[in-house]
């Protein structure tokens, strides 16, 4: 029950609107931890976490279409259940005032953190190119349908390594962040592979040209860090 009343309060926001919005969402659940939720362009990732106790509870995202106010979701991964990744599941819902809920078997409220309507960076990014240690931007060949994406909003990022056709989880990890004067930084409040890394922040140079993003700065890990991510 619990793990679909999650995947139930991750849609709640999303269903109301003939357009989806775009941005973040966040809601205290009953366990005492917080979840939030990015959506970005045609997809929408979630993750329940404490960042007081530095605990990564779950995640679950993928892509969705929406009639009206029925959205169809299909997850591509589920951290906690993986008999629920490629089953699209239907939900309506209803949206006031910046508060959305869901009625179903129970009524789910989010709170609206963001819109994203003039974030410059808001959007569903994925990477393709990264430097590994040899001066050059080499193309980032990931076999079958593994992947690693990025979700931001105008003050949220949420990123995950997923294979969906291998029901694969690999980690995530998000927070928020701020771009000022050319620098882009990140505030973690989740890592999947360390909570330890919970409450540290990075920071790294930016630059958007031809529909691409270039990253170059320091990792979670303070490794140098050269990437390209392209919106999807």
């Amino acid at each position: 029950m619990k793990n679909l009343i999650f995947t139930l309060c991750l849609l709640l926001p999303l269903l109301g609107f003939s357009q989806v919005p775009k941005g973040a969402w966040k809601s205290q659940e009953p366990t005492g931890s917080t979840s939030t939720l990015i959506v970005a362009d045609n997809y929408l990732v979630i993750a329940s976490y404490s960042v007081g106790n530095k605990y990564f509870e779950r995640a679950e995202g993928g892509p969705f279409t929406m009639t009206g106010d029925q959205m169809v979701y299909t997850p591509e991964f589920n951290s906690a259940d993986t008999n629920k990744i490629g089953i699209p599941v239907t939900f309506t819902v209803t949206v006031k005032e910046g508060i959305l809920t869901l009625r179903y078997e129970e009524a789910m409220v989010w709170m609206k953190v963001d819109d994203a309507a003039s974030a410059p960076m808001a959007g569903s990014w994925h990477i393709t190119r990264r430097d590994n240690g040899d001066g050059q931007l080499t193309p980032i060949h990931e076999e079958g349908t593994r992947k690693t994406l990025k979700l931001l909003s105008a003050t949220r990022f949420q990123w995950f390594a997923i294979d969906p056709a291998k029901k694969a989880f690999y980690a995530t990890g998000g927070g928020t962040y701020t771009i000022k004067d050319g620098k882009y930084k990140e505030n973690i409040q989740f890592f999947s592979k360390d909570n330890n890394r919970v409450g540290s922040s990075v920071e790294a140079s930016f630059k958007f040209e031809d529909g691409k993003w270039e990253h170059t700065g320091k990792g979670t890990g303070g490794k140098p860090v050269h990437e390209i991510w392209e919106k999807i």
